[in-house]
């Protein structure tokens, strides 16, 4: 069993938001313009629930049996339940 101590768990955190504060800041600075203000925190938002959709509402509210470790995991799982539709399709 592997043990997690809060307190890396909260540095980890907050170099994620300093990293992503940074790079923010270099792209507004690089085109300071409404636009890219704008996009930048949309795209940041749109990336935020597309995770969020991937490991909690599939686990939570879609197939409670499946977990993820990771979004290849749920690329694979969104591959194979594709696969298994189409499969169950076809007639022999």
């Amino acid at each position: 069993m592997t043990v997690v101590s809060p307190k890396w768990m909260y540095i980890k955190a907050l170099l994620f938001l300093v990293i992503g504060g940074m790079c923010f800041a270099l792209v507004v600075m690089e085109s300071p313009t409404l636009t890219t203000i704008v996009c930048s925190v949309l795209m940041v938002w749109a990336f935020c629930r597309a995770y969020y959709f991937a490991f909690y509402v599939i686990t939570h509210y879609i197939d409670d049996d499946f977990r993820f470790a990771g979004l290849s995991a749920f690329v694979l799982y969104v591959v194979r339940k594709y696969v298994a539709r189409a499969n169950s399709g076809q007639s022999h």
